[in-house]
């Protein structure tokens, strides 16, 4: 086992969940501690991509430890130095302005808030139909940001969602690698 503890955040972009489970289990398999983070909408939601339970289930299983979902349970991340990286998969548009301003209302932004106080590594795989609206500025704040990595990301659908931006979660383990060094994964647009 790797001595290296990752956070792993769930927003939510339901669709994307599948694939950012995939690749949980890799990090997982490749002998990181995982400590799972969800935002509350994905907690208690049930969707037509997973009922909520079962989804918990499921991650506090490959884990083999409890869900954080809850702000106050979020908030010792920093203070005590629990985690070595986050990863943020999915990352919405919303959680993507919420880091960019500093607003720390869900238990998934008060993990990066508490986290980039001791100077550490986020990464974000953004999944949102609004990245190239009204998104645009809040990513670019975050790419000029210390401590902030991407999963490379791409356009998922130019014609039919031509604002949307989807990352590649194949990705996220080669992304987690580099931000440990303290290098952005290239190329960031795929």
């Amino acid at each position: 086992m790797k001595d290296i503890t990752v956070g792993y955040a769930f927003c939510g972009s339901f669709c994307t969940i599948k694939n950012s489970l995939e690749a949980l289990k890799r990090l997982v398999s490749m002998g990181y501690r995982v400590k799972p983070i969800m935002s509350e909408i994905v907690y208690n939601t049930d969707t037509r991509f997973f009922k909520a339970d079962e989804l918990k289930k499921q991650v506090a299983e490959i884990c083999d430890c409890s869900i954080i979902h809850d702000i106050v349970s979020a908030e010792p991340i920093g203070p005590k130095n629990l985690l070595d990286i986050i990863v943020v998969a999915p990352c919405t548009g919303n959680t993507i302005a919420k880091c960019a301003l500093g607003i720390t209302d869900t238990p998934v932004t008060m993990s990066v808030k508490a986290h980039l106080r001791n100077n550490k590594p986020v990464v974000l795989a953004i999944a949102t139909n609004d990245a190239l609206g009204a998104s645009a500025k809040n990513i670019g704040l975050l790419h000029n940001t210390n401590n902030i990595y991407f999963v490379p990301y791409r356009q998922d659908d130019a014609t039919g969602k031509n604002n949307s931006l989807v990352c590649d979660f194949s990705l996220i383990p080669e992304t987690v690698e580099s931000a440990l060094k303290r290098e952005q994964i290239q190329p960031v647009i795929i």
